[in-house]
């Protein structure tokens, strides 16, 4: 009697593995149980089978997504200081997080700003969120990619690397401006902007405006050529703000002390007679030597 049931579920595992659903294959028991149970009607099974095999799929997709990406760990929008940066509208950054219209189009962001500004971290934390919402985004130093497609040209190699990176939907190019001026590192990445051109999209984080990437593309033509690309179809940001680090420092230097709000005309009386005091013994030293 129990012979059958013990077969049947053995072939039903052979057949899940065959056609590649895991989830339905470690869950169908206990739902076959449920629904047994409840009195569910056979759509009903069937649906809630497919909908957890569905969803485990996007969980594992999502997985390898953000273990390709190399984004930097801890950047998210969560913890993204938006009030520091108050050129940057929170409302605009959420709406391209969405990624529908501009990663379809092509269409590309730039983010300026001197360092320590929030560049890396807010294009980071887009990259995170287009992933989980299902795109595929590549985060990498600028001057890293360049010397692998270089050595890929080397190799005669070069059309199957931007091939590779083809697949991404986003490419993130940090600190575009660090890269040197050899003509054949620029001369590859003129070709990858071209190469990616109204077709994948670029965000790119600089510390230098356009007016001086004549240091990135020695060649005024290039240059010319590469931000006429970059532009065309392109929201820029412009974070021209304070070091968050440089606040970061000066804040643990000064937090100890008295906020100065609560510093009393006695408090103010004592440092002046102490300075004055120094300043006497300093001159008294002076005197003697």
């Amino acid at each position: 009697m129990n012979a059958t049931p013990m077969i049947d579920a053995q072939r039903l595992s052979l057949m899940l593995n065959e056609l590649r659903l895991p989830t339905i294959k470690h869950i169908w028991a206990d739902f076959a149980a449920q629904a047994d149970k409840e009195g569910w009607p056979a759509s009903r099974f069937l649906a809630a089978l497919a909908e957890h095999e569905l969803a485990e799929r996007d969980r594992r997709r999502i997985e390898r997504h953000l273990a390709e990406a190399h984004l930097p760990a801890g950047k998210t929008l969560d913890c993204f200081a938006f009030d520091a940066v108050p050129m940057i509208s929170k409302a605009q950054v959420m709406a391209l997080c969405a990624g529908d219209g501009w990663l379809e189009q092509g269409a590309n962001l730039i983010l300026f700003g001197p360092p320590g500004g929030g560049k890396t971290h807010l294009a980071a934390a887009i990259g995170l969120a287009l992933v989980e919402r299902g795109w595929r985004v590549l985060f990498t130093r600028t001057s890293d990619l360049v010397q692998r497609l270089q050595v890929a040209r080397r190799e005669l190699a070069l059309e199957s690397a931007m091939a590779k990176l083809d697949k991404y939907h986003l490419l993130v190019l940090d600190d575009f401006a660090y890269i040197s001026r050899d003509q054949a590192e620029t001369s590859v990445l003129f070709e990858l902007i071209s190469a990616r051109y109204e077709r994948r999209s670029l965000l790119i984080t600089a510390n230098q405006p356009f007016g001086e990437w004549n240091r990135v593309f020695p060649d005024p033509a290039m240059t010319l050529a590469a931000v006429d690309r970059l532009v065309h179809h392109a929201t820029i940001f412009e974070m021209n703000v304070e070091s968050y680090r440089r606040r970061t420092a000066q804040a643990r230097r000064t937090g100890a002390g008295r906020p100065a709000a609560y510093t009393t005309p006695k408090v103010l009386e004592t440092i002046r007679d102490n300075q004055d005091e120094n300043d006497e013994l300093a001159s008294d030293n002076l005197n003697r030597h």
